[in-house]
Parts: C-alpha cells; structure tokens; sequence
C-alpha cells in the first residue's frame, strides 16, 4: 500500500570516498646513479636501491555509496495532514457509505442477505492478498527513480529503516492517497450499479484497502496506546496483529506481506508463493529481488528514543 516519501536530507556526492576506505600497500621505487658498487656489508649510499612503503587510499568499488538520510522529524511537514489529504478522505470515505448504504437497502429490498456477506468476505480476503502483493513488489523491485511507484518504493525503504515513524503519520495524511484512488474507482460504480452483491463486495475490498495504512500503522503501536477496540480486533485476526507484522520486520524480510487482516500471510509463505514469482521474474526478465541479497543499511532499523506514539487527524 501507498507510503509517502520520508523527509530527506542532501544526499552525499556519488563520488564520495566512504569513511572506512579500503587501504593499499604500494612501494614507491626510486633508483639514483648509473655507477654499482659491491661490498660485504650493506651501507647507505647514493647509488642504493630504495624501496619506501606507503598507504595509498582508494575509493572500494565493491561496496555501494548509500546516501545519507535521516529519519523524519517530530513536526516533519511530511508526517502532517492538509486540507486537501481531508478532502479527499472525506470523499473516499462518501463514496464507501453510498457503496455500503446501497448494499443494505438493495439486500434488504430483494431480502437477499448471504450472497452481499459472502461477497463482502471475498473482498475482505481479496484486500489482504492485493496488500500483500503490492507490498512484496514495491520491497523488492525498483527505486526512487521508478515511473510512478518510485516515490511509494523510497517511502517503503524508508519505512524498513524507520518503521515506528508511521505511528507519527497524522491520519488523513497517511490514508490520503488510497482515498483518492477509491474515490476515482468506486464512485463510477456507485453511479452505475445498484446490485447489493457487487455493492458488497466493492464496499469491504476498497474500504479494506482504503484503511490498510491505519491498519499497518496499528500493527506498529504500543499495545498500551492503541484503542481498545482496535487490540480487541488485532488480537482476534480481524485486523493485522503486531506479533504477525513484526515478524516482517525481521531478516531477510521476505514474509508476512500482507497488512489488512494477515489472514493471507501463512498460505503465501507457507507455499512459497512469493519465492516462486522471484524465481519467474529472474529467469524471465533476469531481475534479482532485494530479499536474495544480504540487508544493506537501508534495511536495518533503527530506533526511536525522541517522542511517543501519536495519532492526530
């Protein structure tokens, strides 16, 4: 799912030198004079061979030049919601509650109710899967410099290094970018269809998928902080739960993709589902993952010893 791009600093040059660099012995020759002269005992003269060991730094072209960055700030501007990210939740958020009003009175006129709740359930199940997908392609493929989805895979970069920074996103700047895009998908459909099976099954998926950030952002709180409800449901398996998502977060991040509910993550993981797409993109297109290589840096995670969680809208 969509994470926004975290505040950044310069970068370093490309031609950086790192800090530890690779030193390289080399002897320096230097020979004066034409004339040899042979003797017994070894002496200093003008006409000795000098050899003069020194250190030479050279820059290691093994190693990557990752550009230094920091994790956001407490009062980022980037952590905050606008008027516009309102705006457009508030429009997601309309377009679900004419979805789901047109669900219950469309079930209640025709007195239809298992097939619009079977077909809710398939959303639900459908939303955790595209979560996991999405999540499992944006890790693993591509850069900042990526059509489209390079800001989305730098947020995410940007997250493995810094996860508990979610928890600082204010709501409607952390869920604005799924609300525009359910706003442009299903208000279409709420126009054009009053039949409360597909209404059903358009209501849960988009809303789970419009809600997914908050529930990934749950799934990296306090226990003690977050809303009863909320760890009622978590600890139920109805939303994503912190022992599942934290697992994520531990090398070689390569499970537990998912982050509506999780309920997809054991079948994915257990049948090695993601693995064989790697194997498929690989041998097809000669892509390598980021999960076959050995975490760099930017995976490792570092801690957060300023503020507490927050949560303002």
């Amino acid at each position: 799912m969509s994470i926004l791009p975290h505040h950044k600093y310069p970068s370093r040059s490309l031609t950086h030198v790192p800090t530890c660099p690779r030193l390289c012995p080399i002897a320096r020759l230097t020979c004066s004079g034409s004339a040899t002269t042979t003797t017994t005992k070894p002496r200093s003269s003008q006409n000795q061979l000098v050899i003069e060991p020194r250190l030479v730094t050279t820059p290691d072209l093994v190693t990557p030049i990752i550009p230094s960055s920091g994790p956001p700030l407490p009062n980022d501007p980037s952590l905050q919601s606008t008027w516009s990210h309102r705006a457009w939740v508030a429009s997601g958020c309309t377009t679900l509650f004419i979805s789901l009003a047109k669900t219950v009175t469309g079930a209640a006129a025709s007195h239809m109710w298992l097939e619009p709740i079977l077909a809710g359930y398939v959303g639900y199940v459908l939303a955790d899967l595209l979560s996991g997908v999405y999540h499992w392609g944006i890790d693993n493929y591509g850069d900042a410099s990526t059509p489209v989805l390079g800001s989305q895979i730098e947020g995410f970069q940007g997250h493995h290094k810094w996860p508990w920074s979610i928890t600082r996103r204010q709501f409607a700047n952390n869920l604005h970018a799924l609300a525009r895009n359910v706003t442009i998908t299903v208000l279409p459909i709420d126009l054009l269809c009053n039949d409360p099976v597909v209404q059903g099954f358009v209501s849960i998926c988009a809303g789970c998928i419009m809600f997914s950030q908050q529930f990934h952002a749950w799934s990296h709180g306090t226990k003690s902080k977050l809303p009863p409800l909320v760890v009622a449901l978590q600890d139920a398996g109805v939303l994503v739960s912190r022992a599942q998502h934290s697992a994520h977060h531990r090398p070689p991040y390569d499970s537990n993709y998912c982050i509506v509910s999780g309920i997809c993550n054991e079948f994915l993981d257990k049948n090695k589902v993601f693995e064989a797409l790697e194997m498929v993109i690989y041998f097809k297109l000669g892509v390598r993952p980021r999960t076959w290589s050995e975490p760099g840096a930017e995976w490792t995670e570092e801690t957060d010893d300023t503020h507490p969680q927050v949560t303002v809208y």
